[in-house]
């Protein structure tokens, strides 16, 4: 794990879960498949979302489950896609709730680096894919290796905000303490389910900013 591109501070409080013997099996899971396969976010972006927001700097925590597993999107930050790469529906949606929300107009890129760099993890639950193959790397040890780094935030620090859109953000956030910490839940982003009730007017961007202004705690320049 040396060379992975991480905060020191990640580096040091997961120091323990990159030594445990399913996270060394994993890890050859994924060199394997990097070997013989196209796969996403690029080797060095693996570890994105938490080189681009320390431990110290977390404020917000944005579940998501796959990164994007087509040529140019995935860039180890959940919902987030490189510039120049068009937008996915859910990541639209976002915006456009986003739009609603707190009168933000809509961006021209998806690139949520500027989220993350003020404090936002955007976290997936499987870090990896294959190429063309959605879910193709979970159930192999991503998902235990972030459930650990949730409980982390959850037990080490207070007032954080997380954002569990979807079912299985729901379920996977179920370990959050929500005295300790802010929980927004709704609907999942994408047209599958938006398009239904539940995600628009959830007011999520401007929920967490009105919280963390209530707990001292500078809010998020969506």
């Amino acid at each position: 794990m040396a060379d992975v591109q991480i905060a020191t501070d990640w580096k040091e409080l997961l120091a323990t879960e990159f030594n445990k013997p399913y996270f060394n099996t994993l890890i050859d899971f994924v060199k394997d498949e990097y070997k013989n396969h196209a796969c996403y976010p690029p080797g060095k972006q693996i570890f994105n979302a938490f080189d681009k927001c320390s431990f110290e700097n977390t404020r917000v925590v944005i579940l998501g489950q796959d990164p994007y597993h087509n040529p140019g999107q995935a860039h180890g930050l959940c919902f987030s896609v490189n510039d120049g790469v068009p937008m996915p529906p859910s990541l639209l949606n976002v915006f456009k709730e986003l739009r609603d929300d707190v009168q933000k107009p809509m961006p021209t890129s998806g690139n949520l680096e500027k989220w993350a760099e003020q404090g936002v993890l955007l976290l997936n639950s499987t870090l990896t894919v294959r190429a063309g193959k959605a879910g193709s790397h979970q159930k192999q040890g991503w998902e235990k290796f972030t459930d650990e780094v949730i409980r982390t935030i959850n037990n080490k620090k207070d007032n954080v905000v997380f954002m569990l859109w979807g079912k299985y953000a729901q379920d996977k956030g179920k370990v959050i303490n929500a005295e300790r910490h802010f929980v927004l839940k709704s609907k999942h982003p994408s047209p599958l389910s938006a398009n239904f009730g539940g995600w628009f007017g959830n007011k999520h961007f401007s929920q967490a900013n009105n919280y963390l202004k209530a707990k001292g705690l500078e809010p998020i320049e969506w």
